[in-house]
């Protein structure tokens, strides 16, 4: 879900070079087909992710097509960094629809679907390395972030009884198109860089290859975990030298 994303880009790139038939779905057809329409093994379907029906529906379409989905990634947010005295209603609404509500909506079908077929499957979601500590202006996307990460660790321990596997990675600062203002300039890129205790910025790539893992055998006994993808942020300070 939110195929056009550049983690998902690079993580359908993963799954197909390791052999995976991959439904890439995406809010616009017309951008998918433009990205995936001459690669074999990639399925395009239209759903809009904040709209409950139309995942529903998505997952009805592939259950009439006789399609077992046993790996779902939700790859759907956004940012907004302001403080919360200066974030409207209407940005407050945006942000929990994008980031947490589409969510819950994608993975309640994906339970359903996955249990329905009682062959097992993972799950893994995207949320921020913002969740873990306090940092400045970002109160309503960690908000959203926080109650993914809750979703998460919930799910999977309802149902671990079936064989299904709920886990998160949670990204510091990634070099896409979603972050460009961030680093518009290189001033801006070296001071965004030097907030990480491993300094730089995340690759779409380092992002897709931890969630590839997650969804993926070899951690057939991880579930429930927010995996950290961002240069130690969330969990260490180094030695100022």
């Amino acid at each position: 879900m939110g195929a056009n994303s550049a983690i998902a880009q690079e993580l359908i790139q993963l799954c197909v070079q390791s052999g995976q038939e991959v439904v890439a779905g995406g809010r616009n057809a017309s951008v998918l087909e433009a990205l995936y329409g001459q690669m074999e093994g990639v399925h395009i379907l239209e759903v809009q992710a904040c709209d409950s029906a139309s995942v529903d529906k998505a997952f009805e379409q592939l259950a009439d097509l006789d399609k077992q989905v046993d790996g779902y990634a939700h790859c759907v947010g956004s940012i907004l960094v302001a403080p919360l005295i200066k974030t409207s209603d209407a940005q407050m609404d945006s942000v929990m629809q994008i980031n947490l509500f589409s969510a819950m909506y994608g993975m309640r079908a994906f339970l359903k679907h996955a249990k329905a077929n009682g062959q097992g499957g993972s799950a893994v979601l995207v949320s921020t390395c913002a969740t873990g500590i306090g940092v400045p202006n970002h109160e309503a996307i960690a908000a959203a972030k926080a109650g993914l990460e809750g979703l998460a660790r919930s799910a999977a321990a309802t149902h671990a009884s079936d064989n299904i596997r709920v886990n998160v990675v949670a990204p510091g600062l990634t070099d896409s198109p979603i972050a460009s203002a961030f680093l518009k300039s290189d001033m801006m890129r070296a001071a965004s860089s030097k907030q990480y205790p491993l300094q730089g910025v995340n690759q779409p790539l380092e992002v897709a290859q931890s969630m590839h893992w997650l969804l993926s055998d070899a951690s057939n006994r991880i579930t429930g975990t927010v995996l950290n993808v961002d240069g130690g942020f969330r969990n260490i300070r180094p030695l100022v030298k």
